[in-house]
């Protein structure tokens, strides 16, 4: 429209109502009430907490590293964070490296196979599906990579 007004079809405005509520809707049980909190039990970082607009990419970006930092927690010390995903040459891990997002709509995820080649997966926010899992760290390195806290201190410094 000639002024201003974005026109958006009724997904998008339930979508984009969603996720400017994503502070007070997030839940969590687990069967052993002695379990480590998960990350839709911890309190948001502030920088998550603003009125400001983002999109569903930028949003998915922000909660991936909530999960990662939640999912490093839990690793023994000689253990890192990798994902499992699809390649055309069937299901593969990815040591994570870095995480990205491009909005509207792209989350990008940058690290090495379990063979040490360089990896980098583009996902659509729509087609997300992420798998954590636990690899042993390399053995020449003397800790572990902690990526989740290296992306959260991201955002903070962002927020």
């Amino acid at each position: 429209m000639s002024d201003g007004t974005e026109v958006r079809t009724t997904a998008e405005a339930l979508e984009n109502n969603a996720l400017e509520r994503l502070s007070q809707r997030r839940r969590a049980v687990h069967t052993d009430p002695e379990a480590p909190a998960s990350a839709e039990q911890k309190p948001l970082p502030e920088a998550m907490c603003g009125d400001e607009e983002k999109s569903p990419a930028e949003w998915a970006y922000e909660r991936l590293i909530l999960y990662i930092q939640n999912f490093e927690e839990q690793l023994d010390p000689d253990e890192e964070v990798a994902m499992g995903m699809m390649t055309d040459g069937g299901a593969g891990l990815l040591k994570i490296e870095g995480i990205g997002f491009f909005a509207p709509d792209l989350i990008s995820f940058y690290g090495r196979g379990v063979n040490g080649h360089r990896t980098q997966l583009v996902q659509h926010v729509t087609q997300l599906n992420v798998t954590f899992h636990a690899l042993p760290k390399d053995e020449d390195v003397p800790e572990a990579a902690r990526i989740g806290f290296r992306l959260a201190k991201g955002l903070e410094s962002e927020g």
